[in-house]
């Protein structure tokens, strides 16, 4: 992630932090430096979309009442990616003749140039 990006990432993980109860001993700053860590290598899509579903109940958690741990929230990280590249996977694959699918691709490739002549 760029620097741009990080600052985005730590406002998304600002608002979770404040969805779920926090220890009275936990160190914020520590805490937002070693999940920021977690999820450097990441696309803030990802991290954006594992936030939201943690804030919304719809991510696997033990207890919803309590924020996840980085860990979960890598494993959340990698599990949005996953579902983003199989999306975009999909949807090339189904996309009509001459949309830029398969069949354009081919045919930018000169695989198709035989059938034409």
């Amino acid at each position: 992630m760029t620097a741009a990006e990080l600052q985005q990432a730590a406002k998304a993980l600002a608002a979770m932090f404040s969805c779920f109860p926090q220890s009275a001993l936990a160190d914020a700053e520590m805490q937002l430096r070693g999940y920021l860590a977690a999820v450097q290598d990441a696309e803030l899509c990802d991290v954006q979309a594992a936030i939201q579903r943690f804030i919304r109940g719809e991510a696997k958690v033990d207890n919803a009442q309590f924020c996840p741990s980085s860990a979960l929230l890598s494993i959340e990280v990698r599990e949005r990616r996953l579902m983003r590249e199989l999306m975009a996977k999909r949807a090339l694959l189904s996309s009509p003749p001459g949309s830029g699918g398969e069949v354009a691709r081919r045919s930018r490739d000169g695989e198709g140039e035989r059938r034409r002549q």
